[in-house]
């Protein structure tokens, strides 16, 4: 098995801003020419998040009313009495979603549904310079 690792570099603006990254990750799965096993993908950082979504208009509000809903940026969040940078909301809804997705591939290509497309979420409440990691594995 061979185990490849590659950064994703993307720039954001915050506030709960979502990427569609698949054309990304699947030419860095179509460069590692792989063909079977699983690329996973991960986020350093506790502000950010990964999922996968139908990336449409209305689905994408969707997602973002339910944050504001669980997490609205107007709770008070003792991470922001304590460091007062505002972005209590942020981390919370990136521990919600998660750091990291794993995605099975299979004839080089990632196994994704006809309408699944993979995101990167923006929750911090300012522009970032984020530094993905993805590792691939297989054979």
């Amino acid at each position: 098995m061979k185990v490849i690792t590659e950064h994703l570099a993307l720039s954001t603006r915050g506030e709960a801003e979502m990427q569609d990254i698949t054309p990304q990750v699947a030419a860095l799965l179509q460069a590692s020419k792989l063909q079977a096993g699983i690329l996973t993908l991960f986020c350093p950082g506790s502000t950010g998040a990964l999922t996968t979504i139908e990336y449409e208009d209305g689905a994408l509000a969707d997602l973002r009313r339910l944050f504001d809903e669980i997490a609205s940026p107007q709770q008070a969040y003792q991470h922001n009495q304590r460091w007062g940078d505002g972005n209590g909301h942020s981390h919370v809804r990136s521990a919600l979603l998660g750091p990291s997705l794993t995605v099975p591939f299979t004839k080089g290509a990632l196994t994704l549904g006809t309408w699944q497309q993979i995101i990167f979420i923006d929750f911090d409440n300012r522009p970032r310079q984020r530094r993905l990691v993805v590792q691939i594995m297989g054979e």
